[in-house]
């Protein structure tokens, strides 16, 4: 059984946010999660997070969202 989260963002820093957390992307931190991150226009971010088990599930929802609510606030200090 697959279990799947997707989270829309809307901010007008967007394409800063996505270029902050695209390394992290790329990395597989867990084998028993993926996680998705798209552009779907330049001020509309969409993260897909989908994993073996509500754990792992909770685990990678809980780093990516960390990850983009970190960039986020540091682009409003900039």
């Amino acid at each position: 059984m697959q279990h799947e989260a997707v989270f829309k963002f809307t901010s007008p820093h967007a394409v800063a946010i996505y270029n902050a957390i695209l390394p992290e992307l790329s990395d597989e931190v867990n084998p028993r999660s993926k996680a998705c991150c798209v552009l779907e226009s330049d001020d509309c971010l969409v993260l897909s997070v989908s994993a073996q088990d509500t754990s792992a599930l909770r685990a990678a929802l809980n780093m990516y969202l960390r990850l983009i609510n970190v960039a986020d606030e540091m682009q409003e200090l900039v």
